[in-house]
């Protein structure tokens, strides 16, 4: 398995975006002592993130994509929940994927997709 890591720099801001707005689950945090950047694991179904406040872990900007089932059902949650910075629209791709992409507070770019 493969664990992407993305670049953050306020972990309260990430989880409101990917648990309160996306739906992951927390899965851990670790934090060397008080005030140190922390580090931490984040689920949706199979797929895994890592967020990392650490300088030098990851660059901002990163992207990558996640395989979901039922996409419509998904992206319906999302836009009942009126997160103000995001407004995520569903896209038929000429290579047979019905997608779409968002962005996290961070510069962050995810494609969630599924196959037609």
């Amino acid at each position: 398995m493969i664990t992407p890591i993305f670049r953050i720099f306020d972990v309260e801001k990430a989880e409101a975006f990917y648990i309160d707005y996306l739906g992951f689950k927390l899965d851990w945090t670790h934090q060397f002592e008080e005030n140190m950047p922390k580090y931490i694991q984040i689920s949706l179904k199979n797929a895994v993130i890592h967020l990392s406040e650490h300088h030098g872990d990851s660059t901002p900007g990163s992207a990558i994509r996640i395989k979901i089932s039922n996409i419509k059902k998904y992206i319906s949650t999302l836009l009942e929940k009126e997160y103000a910075n995001v407004k995520p629209d569903l896209e038929n791709t000429p290579w047979n994927t019905t997608e779409f992409t968002i962005i996290d507070p961070f510069s962050n770019k995810i494609s969630f997709f599924e196959d037609i």
